[in-house]
């Protein structure tokens, strides 16, 4: 097994910048509001529950990964309705 070379990984900002692309796209001129708080409503849980399962569900690993606290970790959890033991 070959491994894996930082030129091997695609940055997570050109994802996020085909994403928002699209997404502007669709919305044929109309103006979105709160956009912040939409982009973090629909990024956050995707992140929280991938580095839980990465972390197999750690919560202090996965809080240290993100640069939280646990209980920051937690707070998010519960905000986007998210069960840590569900994530595996």
């Amino acid at each position: 097994m070959s491994s894996l070379r930082s030129s091997d990984i695609k940055p997570l900002g050109h994802s996020v910048s085909d994403s928002l692309d699209d997404f502007f796209r669709t919305l044929n001129g109309h103006m979105p509001k709160n956009l912040y708080d939409l982009f973090l409503d629909q990024v956050e849980p995707p992140l929280l529950k991938a580095t839980l399962r990465y972390c197999h569900g750690n919560q202090s690993r996965a809080a240290e990964m993100l640069g939280l606290n646990r209980a920051t970790l937690r707070k998010k959890l519960k905000q986007h309705k998210i069960k840590p033991d569900a994530v595996n």
